[in-house]
């Protein structure tokens, strides 16, 4: 078995019952979008895609522990790399990839893998399957809070507001409409932007359904 397909199959372990929107399937769509992304732009294809497989392997630990899964995966991949025998400037090319690669942290990568890796995660979180991951991902913290008592402090002003409409359309506003001004890449700009309409034309739809054009997106 090849080193990607290994990887592979160690990262799905992790993902085994992720009950929100960080499943194998994201992963394999991150993969996907790294190796699109790199043909105009690229980089070395061997650590995008090992970072893209593992840089979500510490969400499990965060939805128990807290903390940020991007440290947890960093150290995971770095362990799991380094015993698979790759080259130590890979392992730390990749390690740095999935360190700066989330969202909320605002971290600016410095390596064009590591900005690539940073805008197709940012990318999956637009679209159709960004609409879908978002309410998937909405239900299942709501429901985390609900049975564990379990915060995602970051989340409060788009998850747990009493009305899940309104959480949506701040959502919206906090993380899909402010992406395409921080992203890295000419390419990923150009995805994005195709992306984005379908969300505009379904949050139009909703708020005319749930409450006669209340809300504005």
């Amino acid at each position: 078995m090849d080193l990607i397909e290994k990887t592979r199959e160690f990262a799905a372990t992790f993902h085994e019952g992720e009950p929100s929107s960080h499943d194998m399937s994201h992963i394999n769509r991150v993969e996907a979008l790294c190796m699109e992304i790199q043909k105009e732009e690229g980089g070395d294809l061997l650590i995008l895609r090992l970072a893209a497989l593992l840089h979500d392997v510490g969400v499990i630990k965060e939805h128990e522990e807290g903390g940020d899964h991007a440290l947890y995966s960093s150290e995971i991949a770095t362990e799991f790399l380094s015993r698979a025998g790759v080259e130590m400037k890979t392992v730390e090319a990749v390690a740095y990839c999935i360190q700066t690669h989330r969202f909320s942290g605002g971290k600016r990568p410095e390596t064009v893998e590591a900005r690539i890796l940073q805008d197709a995660d940012r990318l999956d979180a637009l679209g159709a399957i960004g609409i879908f991951r978002s309410i998937l991902a909405m239900g299942a913290l709501r429901m985390l809070k609900h049975t564990t008592g379990l915060d995602k402090g970051s989340s409060k002003k788009t998850v747990y507001i009493e009305d899940p409409v309104e959480g949506f359309n701040e959502y919206m506003r906090y993380k899909p409409f402010t992406i395409p001004e921080r992203l890295n890449t000419v390419t990923a700009k150009r995805i994005a932007g195709e992306r984005l309409k379908i969300m505009h034309i379904y949050l139009e739809a909703l708020n005319l359904e749930a409450g006669n054009g209340k809300h504005k997106p």
